[in-house]
């Protein structure tokens, strides 16, 4: 299956550790999204924002690893799974339940983040963006 990263889990090394079929395919955007941080642990997570764009990964997945990121993402209390079509292959991603008031990131998970971003040859300018509000 397909999964769409687009917080900590672009960090490749993090990402392959957690997740040990997963393979890392290409750059990809999601269109009328946009990218914020909140709940208790800061974390990142997207919700609709019409002619707005998130950068992500796209990866392929097992369904072992699958299991693994529904353990990660506290799935379906914290986060709940969203579908979407790329180019006709159905793909997963997570987007949180509760939509919580924007919070900062702690230094440490915003670092993870933005190695992701590096890692994945991602526009930082959406990070930036979204770190504004």
């Amino acid at each position: 299956m397909f999964y769409f990263a687009y917080g900590s889990n672009l960090h490749l090394f993090q990402m392959k550790r957690r997740c040990k079929d997963s393979l890392f395919i290409k750059k990809i955007y999601l269109k009328n999204f946009r990218l914020t941080f909140r709940s208790k642990y800061r974390a990142a997570d997207i919700e609709i924002k019409k002619n707005s764009v998130v950068p992500g990964g796209l990866f392929k997945i097992s369904r072992s690893d699958e299991k693994k990121l529904d353990v990660y993402e506290d799935y379906p209390i914290l986060y709940k799974k969203y579908y979407f079509k790329y180019y006709g292959k159905k793909v997963m991603t997570y987007t949180m339940t509760k939509k919580t008031p924007f919070t900062f990131p702690t230094e440490r998970y915003l670092n993870i983040v933005k190695r992701g971003y590096r890692d994945c040859d991602l526009d930082k300018k959406y990070l930036n963006k979204a770190l504004k509000y």
